[in-house]
């Protein structure tokens, strides 16, 4: 089987239903042989190591470990989802004094053992929180670090398909920007559905203005219908699009969705959040979303709700205050 290459990925949170997932998707897609799983919960670890080994993949060279050290060591790419899980009504802001925690740990951890880490993906909520931690502490270059954003969108994208009957393919630039969650911005400029322009469907017969806002609404809470239908977190789309967004890093051929990014201009000062964005094999380019006015008023909305979650880290003593990032970062 040939791979893509060679550099050593690294599932964190590899015992669970998400990091299996991960392992799996990493040597389904043939990115590279060399992959290590860590968790320190060795029991699910190993079962889950054990059922990789029996899918039997061709050349897979599959390692797992409960020490840190030796999981990080030479990783060019993590991805991790070794916070704590969402449950059923919970907010992702419910989970942040703890998931910033481990995110703390997470950028000290790569600061110390792989700092010439190539891109990490992180995918815990809240994302654009944790995402920003670990960067703060990880001294990594922000090009090289983005968070899991593309569900929003990819929800938006399932819903009007399944409202217009048609395939899912068919519905194109669904794009939802800022922060991942309930207070995301969603932008209806930038679809189309059939070639058909989604702002010229809102308020027809097609497409009500009522059905638009439960719409929006579903998407918001998309991840919320998972849990109550389920009776646990999304494991299987945020495992697919996080392998997905490390594909496009190896590949140099881009990721089609949002990701989420450190910004710091244009009004959007020092936060983790979803813009317009490329991935490359050098790492992650940001832009500003283009779109309605009231689109960009729910963007600087979303921002607001970052920053009130990041100045609450920051007041926990996770992150350092903001003029002090630099010291512990000189890439920010």
């Amino acid at each position: 089987m040939a791979y893509l290459t060679e550099d050593k990925i690294v599932i964190l949170g590899a015992g669970g239903a998400i990091g299996s997932n991960m392992m799996q998707a990493v040597l389904t897609m043939g990115l590279s042989p060399n992959v290590c799983g860590y968790d320190p919960f060795e029991p699910g670890l190993k079962g889950a190591a054990e059922e990789m080994y029996h899918c039997a993949f061709p050349g897979a060279q599959l390692t797992w470990t409960t020490d840190i050290k030796e999981a990080l060591t030479d990783a060019k790419y993590i991805i991790s989802s070794g916070g704590a899980p969402r449950k059923d009504g919970m907010t992702r802001e419910d989970l942040l004094k703890g998931n910033a925690e481990i995110a703390e740990q997470l950028g000290k951890d790569i600061k110390a053992y792989c700092p010439d880490l190539k891109f990490l993906v992180v995918i815990f909520n809240p994302a654009d929180i944790t995402g920003l931690v670990a960067l703060v502490h990880s001294g990594l270059h922000p090009s090289k670090v983005g968070t899991l954003a593309a569900l929003d969108s990819t929800r938006l994208q399932t819903a009007l398909a399944q409202h217009f009957g048609v395939r899912q393919d068919e519905v194109t630039g669904c794009r939802t920007y800022g922060g991942h969650g309930e207070m995301m911005a969603v932008f209806a400029s930038t679809a189309k559905v059939k070639g058909t322009p989604l702002t010229e469907l809102i308020g027809t017969d097609r497409l009500t203005q009522e059905q638009w806002d439960a719409i929006r609404g579903h998407v918001s809470q998309g991840g919320k219908k998972v849990i109550q239908l389920r009776g646990r977190s999304s494991f299987q789309s945020p495992a697919h699009q996080s392998v997905m967004m490390i594909k496009g890093v190896i590949e140099g051929e881009g990721y089609p969705w949002p990701v989420g990014g450190y910004v710091n201009g244009s009004g959007f000062e020092r936060i983790m959040m979803a813009m317009e964005t490329q991935l490359t094999s050098d790492g992650l380019k940001l832009s500003m979303p283009e779109g309605l006015p009231e689109e960009i008023d729910a963007l600087k909305a979303s921002y607001q709700h970052l920053v009130k979650l990041r100045d609450e880290v920051i007041g926990m003593g996770v992150l350092p205050p903001l003029d002090q990032w630099s010291t512990v970062n000189p890439n920010l």
